[in-house]
């Protein structure tokens, strides 16, 4: 039996069995007990149409990434698109990945130091205190991988820019 045949046949057991149960109230409890079932019916159809929609709904798969949506965020800016408008959580994204060499790709980088020529306020102090840390603390670790030299580099870079 599928799973529906059975949920429709506890449906029929259900609805006989409050058939009995209703021959013997008052006319006021058998309106409660109606009120009750309806309440009950309506929310059963709600699921259903809930589970439906979350069918029809695209895969989490298919949606894009932060990464990607911050990163075509960063092209649409550089190509000066008249669709381009500021995104607090895409420039949030990039200033804190800017240093992930797998995140932000060397080309994407160059975009991004033109895009923080523009940086003002917190964003911009903030951003030239974590480089400064990053700094220090890849010369503390001692540079000897060629992604921390590179990460270093990447800071340095940013650090020139905004001080």
């Amino acid at each position: 039996m599928r799973v529906s045949e059975q949920d429709e046949s506890v449906d029929m057991e259900k609805k006989h069995r409050e058939e009995h149960e209703v021959e013997g109230l008052s006319p006021e409890e058998r309106h409660t007990l109606e009120r009750k079932l309806k309440k009950l019916r309506k929310k059963e159809e709600k699921k259903k149409s809930l589970t439906v929609e979350k069918s029809e709904m695209v895969p989490e798969e298919q949606k894009p990434t932060a990464a990607q949506l911050a990163l075509q965020y960063l092209t649409s800016w550089s190509k000066k698109s008249a669709g381009w408008k500021f995104q607090k959580t895409r420039q949030t994204w990039l200033l804190q990945n800017m240093f992930d060499l797998e995140k932000v790709s060397d080309k994407n980088f160059s975009r991004l130091l033109s895009y923080m020529e523009g940086l003002r306020g917190v964003a911009r102090d903030t951003t030239v205190q974590k480089g400064e840390a990053l700094v220090r603390e890849l010369e503390e670790q001692g540079m000897e991988e060629m992604e921390s030299q590179q990460r270093a580099e990447r800071a340095r870079q940013v650090i020139q820019l905004l001080v």
